[in-house]
């Protein structure tokens, strides 16, 4: 990345126990400490995402492939890249030899954009599960997945491939082995056409994506909580209704059955109507109540459900909420049948239910809006400068960062590797619960 002017900054200035290296030798050991932390965290944490897919059931299903495919992105840019750069941060000069160093440079190229490019294919997954969910439910097949998978990583080749057929201006091994410098080639032409490629095109497309995403989940929301509302309505006119009849129902029988004598216990066939009237209303207000889904959360949290659905199921509160709403009509049904039929003045329990749907919806908003503001938000930060310097350096002639500059903005973007593991899990509740079990943390 620097220019010829720095190569002639001096390097191995200090002797250490590491060798003759660019840095002080407390630095140095900070740095190794600090990179080797973020090394294990992203190896680490990219192989529970992994094993969470393979071993946790609610976990296997189709869209998760493209978390597979980031996961192994991220993985190989910890294990191939990364701890080669951290003997070229602390030595300050490459003792590897040119022909690792262009298999290395090949390599980070590889995977970074790999990692960036199966960020950008989860964004338009997302967004044509959400704007499109009846018909792309059909055409997310695993061949389908496989092959935007296949071609994420062949778009990633034919990036990071072309220095080494020639289009770079890698030093002859003379030079090199004088200079002991390995950096990315300066060649503008294709310094445009990696960037374009590795990043400024995904980031176009993932910030119109999660725009489109975030604005037809708010639309979404906004239609089900009317949609809600309309048949909750609809169903307490025809509750009203059967309220009515019960009454009328249960005041005959009563009637018939004290002028004939029949005792109370006889009366027992049109209680059970009574509790199987009560039970079918039970049913038919449950997926009124629990038919909420969002970017991050489903009511239902069954395999099926799951397999149907764009998202997996994450979100507690959404159902513990439906879970309560449904505990509340049994209960009533068990403990007093006549709650529901028997007690006309009281229909305003569904309009509370509304309401709360209501605020669960603007809750999901919210949670959705943060969510995809976190992802925007990591990625720019962590590659955004770097690839701001990767394009600059090349066409400005006086622009020669220091090497702590270089490093630091170089690491910032590969800590986007140990951030991807979190961001796409921490919010969905069946990754956390997979963590759990993988670390034996998991309650039997």
């Amino acid at each position: 990345m620097a220019t010829e002017n720095c190569f002639e900054e001096p390097y191995g200035n200090f002797s250490t126990i590491f060798g003759t290296t660019d840095i002080p030798e407390w630095e140095a050991i900070l740095t190794i400490i600090t990179l080797t932390f973020f090394i294990l965290l992203t190896i680490i944490g990219n192989i529970l995402v992994i094993l969470s897919v393979f071993t946790y059931k609610p976990l296997r299903i189709v869209q998760n492939f493209f978390i597979i495919s980031l996961a192994v992105a991220d993985l190989t840019v910890a294990i191939l890249v990364l701890p080669l750069n951290v003997a070229y941060a602390v030595l300050g000069r490459w003792i590897f030899g040119i022909h690792i160093c262009k298999m290395w440079l090949t390599s980070d190229v590889l995977c970074c954009t790999a990692s960036i490019l199966n960020l950008c294919a989860i964004a338009l997954d997302r967004f044509w599960a959400i704007t499109d969910p009846i018909n792309y439910a059909q055409k997310r097949t695993v061949k389908r997945v496989l092959l935007m998978i296949a071609g994420v990583w062949i778009l990633s080749l034919l990036i990071s491939s072309p220095p080494l057929i020639g289009w770079n201006d890698w030093p002859e091994p003379d030079v090199f082995q004088k200079q002991q410098i390995c950096e990315l080639t300066r060649r503008q032409g294709y310094v445009i056409y990696s960037s374009l490629g590795s990043f400024f095109i995904p980031l176009f497309i993932m910030t119109i994506v999660y725009v489109e995403i975030f604005i037809a989940t708010k639309r979404r929301l906004r239609e089900r909580a009317e949609a809600a509302k309309i048949n909750v309505s609809r169903n307490q006119s025809a509750l009203k209704k059967d309220e009515q009849q019960d009454r009328e129902s249960v005041s005959s029988e009563t009637n018939h059955n004290e002028k004939s004598g029949i005792p109370e216990a006889a009366n027992g066939k049109t209680k059970g109507k009574t509790k199987k009237r009560s039970k079918e209303d039970s049913n038919t207000l449950k997926p009124i109540l629990c038919h909420e889904d969002s970017l991050t959360d489903n009511c239902d949290n069954s395999s099926s459900s799951q397999k149907r659905n764009s998202v997996p199921s994450t979100s507690e509160n959404n159902k513990a909420i439906c879970t309560s709403t449904t505990s509340i009509m049994i209960s009533n049904n068990k403990t007093n049948t006549k709650t529901v039929l028997m007690e006309p003045k009281k229909p305003g329990f569904m309009y509370q239910f509304i309401e709360e749907k209501q605020r669960i919806s603007l809750s999901k908003e919210r949670r959705a809006a943060r969510t995809l503001g976190i992802i925007m938000g990591v990625f720019v930060v962590c590659w955004l400068p770097f690839f701001l310097m990767y394009v600059i350096i090349p066409f400005c002639p006086i622009c020669c960062p220091s090497r702590r500059f270089i490093n630091f903005i170089t690491w910032l973007g590969y800590i986007n590797s140990v951030l991807n593991p979190i961001i796409y899990t921490i919010f969905n509740m069946d990754f956390r619960k997979a963590f759990r079990k993988l670390l034996g943390f998991a309650q039997t």
